[in-house]
C-alpha cells in the first residue's frame, strides 16, 4: 500500500514562535512585578516628564530571531550617543530556505523530509547599525520606541541536504545528509547586506534590556546565486537561491552597566 504523506507547514517557525513567546511571557511578568514593587518609589515615569530616567549608557543582550524560514539566535551590543541616538554591533545566526520548498511528514514513521532539498543555508550576518529613539519627551520611559538600521558582511554557510549520486543507465541515487555531518563539508560565500526595522524597550528597570524588533534583511548574493532544489525525476538542478534576505521578529533580554 502507497504510504501517504501530509504537508508540515513551516515547522521551524512554528517552534520559533513558541519559544518567542515563552521568552516574552517570562520576562514580561518579572517586568510587571518589577513595576508593582516599585509602586511606592515613584520609579514610573509619567508622560512628559521628558525622559528624566538615566538609562546606563552600554547595553549587551541576547536575541532571538523568528522567520518563515525557521529561527536563530544572535547577540548585540550598544552604545549611547546621547540620549536620542545609539550606535550598535550585532551578529547572528539563522536558517534560509528556498520558498518553493515543501517540507512533509510520514504519519507512519513521523519522520520529515523535503523532497527535492539539496541543500542546507546558514546565515551569518554581521552588521554595524544606528537606533534612534522616538518620542522620548512625549511619552512615558517605560516604553520606548525605536527606528533602526545597519549594514555589514555576511556569510552564507551552504551545506549539503542530500546528495544526487549518478548510477549506470541514466539513473542515479539520492542520500540525505544528517545535519552534524553537512557541517564538516559546507562552503562559506560572502556577501554584503544590511536591515531597516522599528521596535520598542519596555520596563522600568533601567538595568534590563527587553523589547521586539521588526526588521526586513536585504542580503542579496552576485551571480546565478546557489543550487537548491533539483528534480526527483532527473536528478538534475532545478532551483537557485540568490536571495537570503526576508521579514524577522527579533526579541532581545540583556543587561546595561
Amino acid at each position: 500500500m502507497k504510504k501517504r504523506t501530509r504537508e508540515l507547514k513551516n515547522p521551524e517557525f512554528t517552534r520559533g514562535w513558541v519559544l518567542a513567546c515563552l521568552v516574552f511571557l517570562s520576562v514580561g511578568g518579572g517586568v510587571a512585578g518589577q513595576r508593582g514593587s516599585a509602586a511606592g518609589r515613584d520609579s514610573v515615569v509619567t508622560a512628559g516628564s521628558q525622559g528624566s530616567m538615566q538609562f546606563p549608557p552600554n547595553f549587551i543582550a541576547l536575541d532571538i530571531l523568528a522567520s518563515n524560514d525557521g529561527f536563530g539566535l544572535g547577540t548585540f551590543y550598544r552604545r549611547e550617543i546621547n540620549p536620542d541616538l545609539f550606535w550598535s554591533i550585532s551578529f547572528s545566526i539563522s536558517e534560509s530556505k528556498d520558498g518553493r520548498e515543501v517540507e512533509r511528514v510520514d504519519p507512519y514513521t513521523g519522520a520529515t523530509y523535503t523532497p527535492g532539498k539539496l541543500n542546507r543555508f546558514m546565515v551569518l550576518p554581521l552588521f554595524g547599525g544606528l537606533q534612534r529613539r522616538m518620542f522620548r519627551e512625549d511619552i512615558t520611559d517605560t516604553f520606548r520606541p525605536f527606528l533602526n538600521a545597519g549594514v555589514g558582511p555576511v556569510m552564507i554557510y551552504e551545506m549539503p541536504y542530500s546528495k544526487v549520486v549518478p548510477l549506470e543507465g541514466g539513473q542515479f541515487n539520492v542520500e540525505q545528509v544528517d545535519f552534524f555531518a553537512a557541517l564538516s563539508q559546507g562552503t562559506a560565500h560572502f556577501t554584503f547586506g544590511g536591515f531597516i526595522g522599528f521596535g520598542a524597550n519596555f520596563g522600568t528597570d533601567q538595568s534590563t534590556v527587553f523589547g521586539i524588533n521588526f526588521r526586513y534583511y536585504f542580503i542579496p548574493l552576485a551571480g546565478e546565486g546557489l543550487p537548491s532544489l533539483f528534480n526527483p525525476y532527473t536528478g538534475e538542478i532545478s532551483s537557485s537561491k540568490s536571495d537570503f534576505g526576508g521579514f524577522f521578529i527579533t526579541m532581545h533580554i540583556g543587561t546595561g552597566y
